[in-house]
């Protein structure tokens, strides 16, 4: 569990599917995942699901502390290789642009790099997706290059952008 100042970060389950599916349905929040938008709740559960039972997969659900049961959104940390992981998130509609994304990543690369010893975080990311690219900016990761026809997507085949964070860097930024 990891907390912030507004935020309690807690172990994803399938149960939270009920609390994201607007989330998970909604075109808009959508439209730059790697999916369409799923159908209903057991195609949310099901989706979930890789993320409730894989090993190298830490996510976490970003909910109020008042509200411990209702997630708003997650982040994830994918182990890629040894000292390096991808971070990924995701939150509701109703809870977008209040500053819980930026705050919720920010914690999860203090655990990353602090306690699980990373060297480096990355994103993969629409370059379409400004308000994915504006939290990887403001938390300082850095541009690294443009991959053409990465994804083959609902939206046709994307160019996928990285960016990437060292923990020299995060120890820079975040003493800012």
């Amino acid at each position: 569990m990891l907390t912030t100042n507004r935020l309690l970060l807690r172990r994803i389950h399938q149960d939270d599917a009920l609390a994201l599916l607007p989330a998970l349905q909604d075109p808009g929040t959508m439209k730059y995942w790697s999916r369409a938008p799923v159908e209903n709740l057991a195609e949310a559960r099901d989706y979930l699901a890789g993320s409730t039972r894989s090993a190298t997969v830490r996510c976490w659900a970003m909910t109020r502390p008042a509200a411990p049961d209702d997630a708003l959104g997650w982040v994830v940390l994918i182990d890629r290789k040894p000292g390096v992981a991808e971070i990924g998130y995701i939150i509701r509609p109703d809870a977008q642009r209040r500053g819980h994304v930026s705050e919720a990543v920010a914690r999860v690369l203090d655990h990353g790099f602090d306690a699980l010893g990373l060297r480096r975080i990355y994103a993969d990311t629409d370059p379409d997706n400004a308000g994915s690219i504006a939290v990887l900016t403001k938390l300082g990761f850095t541009l690294e290059g443009r991959l053409r026809d990465q994804w083959e997507t609902h939206l046709g085949v994307r160019d996928s952008l990285i960016f990437g964070l060292l923990n020299s860097e995060w120890a820079t930024t975040r003493a800012h």
